[in-house]
Formats: structure tokens, sequence, C-alpha cells
């Protein structure tokens, strides 16, 4: 699970020829209510089923989507996947996504946008090892630092900016963990529930983790981006769906033998996912306020607001990441969130 990488986004021609088809494959489908009378609604994930994705699957194994009348279809991804494809081309009706490509949508003037976020805090993290003085960002100025191609246009134009950080301390991360763990003096990108764990496991290191996000990062992850036409014309439907997951995720997030099925669900679906796996991850996002944090406290789960909002283009705009003067509240939408769901 990671932003976006160069390879998987969209050029604007070929953007705009996956929008043109969107209204027509909209309409050609007959498909949106089922004979129990369920409105058919569809979700891709951004990674193969993990924790991270709980509190879908516990509106599922709970009965809450189906509560509110709606047939769920949560859609499993993966390194074939390309969700920003399937939605501007219409094989799908949401996806989970980030800001990063809700700011796009209007940089390219695609009629889509974002309605909600579960994370507070972008899971994103820099890892290393502990005891030779990389403690702090400020502290891994000139190091060197293995990042991937997502994040060469995401967090780390933000910590080039924020902390001085130089295009030439990065070397490439290839989601492997051998360099990392060969070497004392490097430190590598991750994801605060996947890379930490792994490198404890394979190399018996409990290793540094600093989360971007507690520097500032305001990036809003694990999404509900969609296009504009849906929100304008299926807006109940939009509703019950979102309102649904987010009452999945505040029992997800409670943990204990409620969401025993819905971790069956995710292993079922993901068989390299097993229970330990599952346990930390929730143990972590629970521990550094990945969904319960800032807003959400008091908006509750999937909260946004104008002023993250701002502060998220004002800081990837002054890192040269966005254009200047985009309309940047045109990429999301409010009304389906900062209900109280599930706030502490």
């Amino acid at each position: 699970m990671s932003v976006t990488s160069p390879e998987n986004r969209m050029t604007r021609r070929s953007a705009l020829a996956l929008g043109a088809g969107v209204s027509a494959a909209y309409l050609m489908r007959s498909d949106l209510v089922t004979a129990q009378g369920l409105d058919k609604v569809s979700y891709q994930t951004n990674w193969r089923a993990q924790a991270e994705h709980g509190g879908f699957y516990q509106a599922v194994a709970a009965g809450i989507y189906k509560k509110y009348g709606i047939e769920a279809d949560i859609r499993m991804g993966g390194p074939q996947q390309n969700p920003s494809q399937l939605l501007l081309g219409g094989r799908v009706d949401m996806i989970m996504s980030n800001s990063f490509e809700a700011v796009r949508y209007v940089q390219e003037n695609l009629p889509f946008l974002c309605i909600g976020s579960i994370f507070q805090k972008d899971p994103q993290v820099i890892i290393c090892h502990p005891g030779v003085g990389n403690d702090s960002f400020p502290q891994l100025k000139g190091k060197t630092i293995l990042v991937g191609a997502g994040g060469r246009t995401s967090f780390w134009p933000y910590l080039k900016a924020r902390f001085g950080f130089t295009d030439e301390q990065v070397r490439p991360y290839t989601f492997n963990m051998a360099p990392f763990l060969a070497d004392k003096n490097i430190c590598q990108q991750g994801f605060l529930s996947s890379e930490p764990f792994a490198i404890e496991q394979q190399g018996g290191v409990k290793p540094l983790v600093h989360l971007i996000a507690d520097s500032g990062f305001a990036n809003y992850n694990t999404t509900f981006n969609i296009s504009k036409k849906m929100v304008d014309e299926r807006a109940d439907v939009v509703q019950r769906f979102v309102t649904a997951s987010l009452e999945g995720w505040a029992e997800y997030m409670k943990g204990g033998p409620a969401i025993a099925e819905a971790n069956k669900l995710i292993m079922r679906d993901n068989p390299d996912m097993d229970q330990k796996k599952l346990d930390y991850a929730l143990k972590v996002m629970t521990d550094n306020g990945i969904v319960l944090s800032g807003d959400a406290l008091t908006l509750g789960i999937g909260a946004m607001t104008d002023a993250r909002w701002q502060t998220f283009y004002t800081q990837m705009r002054d890192a040269g990441v966005f254009q200047p003067n985009v309309d940047f509240k045109r990429a999301y939408d409010l009304r389906f969130v900062n209900k109280g769901v599930g706030k502490a």
C-alpha cells in the first residue's frame, strides 16, 4: 500500500480518453440494484487484503452494508492493479486512494474527487537502525535513504522542503529489505504496519520508525475517490455506502472477538496474511492514531476539513509537486463525512 507511482499515473491524454468513456459505461450498467433490492457499490482497494482495509471487511462480515441497503463489492488490489485507471474507465464505483490523486484530477480537469479519508495520518514511514544517530528526521539529512518511485513524487519532495534532504542521498527501494538489514547506516521507506514488522521478524532488529505524518505531512490516505457523476446522481447510495464503511471501521478499530469474521475474510482473500500480522497492524494503527486522531476525534472517522486540504495543497505546491493556482477545493466534497461516526 502506497501512493500511486509515476508509472501508474495517467497521462493527460489517456486520462481524458478514459474519462470520456465514464458516462457511457456508467449509463450502460443495468446491475445497479440486486434482486433483493440492495444497491450495488464496488470499491477497489489499493493492495492485497490486510488490516489496513479491515473496516471495509468488517462492514461486510457484520452485515453493516446490508443494513444500509448496500450490496458491497470490495475488490482486492495488487501489483497488477491500477485503481485510478479502473475508476477513470468507469469499471469501479470508488477506489482507495489519497489526496495526491484527487488534486491531480483537478489539474487534469477530470470529473473525479475525494469524499472521505479513513486514515487521518498517512502511514508512510522512514525506517532506520537504532544506535547510529538516526533518531530524528533532522538527523537524516545527508544519510542514504532507500525510496521507491512512488515516494519520490509524494512524501520525498515534502521531506526535502521540510528538512533539507537532497536527491543525492536517495537510492532505489525495490521492496527488498536485504540492503537495509546488511548496512546499519542505511535508512529506507516503509509502511507503518508492514516493513517494521518484517524487519523485526526476518532480521531480529527492532528498527526506529519515523512516521512522516507526525512531522506535519498532511496527505489523506485510504480515501474514497469517486466520479462527480456518481456523487451527483446517486448521492443517497454514496452516503449509505460511506456511512456503513465508517461504522465498519469504528467496529474494526475496537478489535477483539467482534472482528474475527472480518479477519477471516481478509485471510481468505490474501493467503499470505496471518493473524500475527493482522494483530500487529491493528496495534500500530491504534497506537499511532492512524484512523482516530486529529479531526476524527471530534468529527468522526473519515473526517476531512477545508483547512487540512489547504495545508496539503500548500505544502506540495511549495515543494514543486503541484502547479500554482490550482482550485484545490474541487478535489473534495465534505458532505458525506464529518457526522461523528465512531468518534472517541
